[in-house]
């Protein structure tokens, strides 16, 4: 299968952007703890990739304090529950946050470390918002990228 990638420089430092051609496969900052290696088929850069332009587009509406509304086409590759949990990070809207607890409620589930696995397994930061979930005692918690961006992401929100 073929991966097209392109880097966006955001204020937060580079993220690597990820695609099959028709769907975002992978969008992470560009830092060493979180550097991916992928055994597939080539890479090819390719910032012209349709899916790709939308969502360079998606994260400069993001980074400039509005409200990106249209979701690129979203494909990430996990188990079943990571997949419910990522789908119900969807539904956390815009300068929101929900707990892992109240996570695991949407998802019929009686584990939030479960939970807590599953967010931060999410291999499409920003776009699907693990940085929206915190833990029940209103303590940030967690985030692959560190509590620094994770802390920076919400107060962008709050403008």
């Amino acid at each position: 299968m073929k991966t097209f990638t392109a880097t966006y420089t955001s204020p937060l430092g580079p993220i690597v952007i990820e695609s099959d051609g028709q769907a975002i496969t992978s969008l992470r900052f560009s830092i060493e703890k979180a550097s991916i290696t992928s055994k597939e088929a080539p890479k090819e850069t390719a910032t012209t990739v349709p899916i790709i332009a939308e969502t360079i587009q998606w994260l400069d509406d993001y980074f400039a304090g509005k409200r990106p509304c249209n979701v690129p086409q979203l494909n990430p590759q996990g188990t079943a529950f990571q997949k419910r949990v990522w789908q119900a990070l969807l539904t956390i809207p815009y300068g929101e946050t929900l707990s892992y607890g109240e996570i695991a409620k949407m998802v019929d589930c009686r584990s939030a470390q479960a939970v807590g696995q599953a967010v931060g397994a999410n291999p499409i930061a920003l776009i699907i918002p693990c940085h929206r979930v915190i833990a029940s005692n209103g303590q940030l918690g967690g985030y692959a990228y560190g509590i620094k961006i994770k802390k920076r992401l919400l107060e962008l929100e709050q403008l």
